[in-house]
């Protein structure tokens, strides 16, 4: 027996799959960056297939190296290998040349870590974190030979399952997923699992429970109607036994973190330690999905978080760790967290990052407490050019506080800035654009030696935020204000990178697309769009190709103002932040009214007061 395939047997292979292993052993050579698809990295687990009886391929549909770089998916690897009978293994999207050897071999996409095919596991479960990587999700499954269709898929092929944030709108991925996770995946994958030991093998009843367990949508059990305009009338479940309301899982405080993640052979796009210090934000960025989806806020204690930071350094050996939240600045005592770290660290070479900081005059002493260089980047997001702008976002940060914060910072050392704005906002006029000019001139003066970089967004309305209503900017509203940007910035030679229009149109649309756009991603797709957001793999002329198709039309999801009154193809599903509230928000918007945080003041009534946590 070749020495590779006895390494496979003791790494967890069985016999079945030893003629693919040998053949994946020949193709690696043949690839870019083999190790994408090898496995075996540091702290990788490897279970015994033949004696684990519930299988799970975890599945990032992107590439290897921003797949490894997803938080989500190495959560649930460890809470699902911490069960004894059950297994979690990772898979990837192939890039275009493992993909084109895999077609020509006839071989099926597989797992890393034992390398089985992924239609030998009980459950594929994609993390769903950004909506063009929907047509990736429709080649990996192709690539494993697995139907794409929900409806096409008997007991012998694995359940399909998504979570993510772009599960918040599940409906144009509807026709492929089996089971939506909504919200937070710790406790609901648990009772996944016991829905697996109880009715394995019986797609049907397996799904028939799943849609009375809160925070599962089986869609499979919903009927979409729709009015002649277009514009859905309802949403409603087939069954008495499905709720009419699909209400987010929520965990109660941030208890499981992993702490020995696997470590990548090759660099990823975020090559540190993780850990996460906080979730959810209470500031109400109007324009912010994930300051919304991911509320109420709850903390890590302090203590957990140096422990998981001394466990990271002793278990994976990053020399950078990052501290996640989406408003850093926001965490309980983070000036007495970032002495304790730093008095723990500085000693071992450690560099701690917060990439989430507010500019306010309380940035520069929470810097000043980080160990680590100061030739790092620091970023921060003013996002609109003008104070009246800011305060219609309900980001109302004034001029001299942003100028004042960054002229210490430059003051101290710090010379790599990154500043990110965002065109297309509500109310937005050609003088606001000119500001984002006029601001960042003025902070180019600060100091003549500092490398700055512009980065330029446009808007995304995205669902469940008080944005829902509006229609995003057509490509021509958006180029004038582009052409300001670039004549204006680099004439004060600072760089600027600005999106590409038809990117964030089809972003728009499938962000805020009913359950008709399934037929369209799957066209898309057989026309050869995948990896759409890599620049040189968009195919613009294909995606209209497949809306046309249908009679359908991009500019009527991303390019239309909605009424309040509109049913909207997420509204069955319930992210505990209220509608009234969305709709309050909306109105303070068009008046440019501030509501503001509400841990340091009155309660704003968003609907989440009404949970039990």
């Amino acid at each position: 027996m070749p020495v590779s395939l006895k390494h496979g047997i003791a790494r967890g292979y069985n016999i079945s799959n030893l003629e693919q292993i040998e053949s994946l052993d020949r193709i690696l050579a043949q690839v870019t960056r083999p190790a994408r698809y090898t496995g075996g990295e540091w702290n990788s687990t490897v279970k015994q297939w033949e004696t684990t009886p519930n299988r799970i391929a975890l599945c990032y549909p992107e590439v290897y190296e921003i797949g490894m770089s997803n938080l989500a998916l190495p959560i649930l690897y460890e809470i699902i290998n911490s069960q004894q009978d059950a297994l979690a293994e990772r898979v990837y999207a192939p890039w275009l040349d493992m993909e084109t050897i895999l077609r020509r071999e006839k071989l099926a996409l597989f797992s890393l870590e034992t390398r089985h095919a992924l239609r030998e596991f009980d459950v594929v479960a994609f993390s769903f974190g950004y909506e063009l990587t929907y047509t990736n999700v429709l080649n990996v499954l192709d690539l494993a030979q697995i139907p794409l269709f929900s409806s096409e898929r008997g007991d012998r092929y694995p359940l399909i399952i998504a979570g993510g944030s772009c599960a918040l709108n599940p409906e144009p991925m509807s026709d492929f997923i089996d089971i939506f996770a909504i919200g937070d995946g710790e406790e609901v994958v648990l009772e996944l699992l016991d829905l697996l030991r109880a009715y394995k093998g019986n797609k049907k009843a397996m799904l028939e429970q799943a849609a009375r367990i809160e925070g599962l949508y089986v869609p499979s059990v919903y009927t979409v109607n729709y009015n002649q305009d277009g514009t859905i009338r309802d949403i409603a479940p087939r069954s008495g036994e499905a709720m009419r309301k699909i209400r987010r899982r929520i965990v109660n405080k941030l208890g499981f973190y992993p702490v020995r993640p696997v470590v990548p052979y090759v660099e990823v796009v975020h090559d540190r330690g993780i850990i996460e210090i906080q979730r959810g934000c209470t500031r109400g960025c109007r324009f912010c999905q994930a300051g919304m989806i991911y509320r109420p806020v709850r903390n890590r204690p302090r203590e957990e978080v140096i422990a998981a930071v001394r466990k990271l350094l002793d278990g994976c050996g990053y020399a950078e760790i990052s501290l996640l939240s989406l408003s850093a600045g926001d965490y309980p005592d983070i000036e007495d967290l970032a002495l304790g770290l730093a008095q723990q660290f500085t000693g071992r070479g450690v560099i701690l990052s917060l990439p989430s900081l507010r500019l306010d005059s309380n940035v520069l002493d929470l810097l000043e407490l980080l160990p680590g260089p100061r030739k790092v980047t620091l970023t921060f997001a003013p996002e609109a050019g003008s104070e009246r702008l800011r305060r219609v976002i309900n980001k109302n940060i004034p001029d001299e506080v942003i100028l004042d914060t960054l002229r210490l910072v430059m003051d101290r050392g710090w010379r790599k800035i990154k500043l990110y704005f965002m065109v297309g906002l509500p109310s937005e006029m050609i003088e606001d654009v000119l500001g984002i000019v006029e601001l960042v001139s003025r902070i180019r003066q600060l100091s003549k030696s500092s490398r700055l970089h512009v980065g330029v967004s446009l808007l995304i309305p995205k669902p469940h935020t008080p944005c829902q209503w509006l229609a995003q900017e057509t490509e021509e509203q958006l180029s004038p204000k582009y052409d300001l940007l670039k004549s204006g910035l680099r004439r004060e030679g600072i760089s600027l990178s600005w999106p590409d229009t038809r990117v964030s149109q089809l972003e728009a649309a499938l962000s805020r697309g009913d359950r008709r756009l399934g037929r369209v991603i799957y066209h898309a797709w057989q026309k050869g769009c995948k990896f759409d957001s890599w620049t040189e793999h968009f195919k613009y002329a294909k995606w209209l190709e497949a809306f046309h198709d249908f009679g359908l039309d991009p500019r009527f999801y991303a390019n239309r103002k909605r009424n309040l009154g509109e049913v909207f193809p997420w509204d069955h599903i319930d992210i505990g932040v209220s509608s009234d509230f969305l709709v309050s928000e909306y109105h303070k918007m068009e008046l440019g009214e501030e509501t503001p945080d509400c841990r340091y003041g009155e309660c704003n009534v968003c609907g989440l007061q009404d949970w039990e946590l």
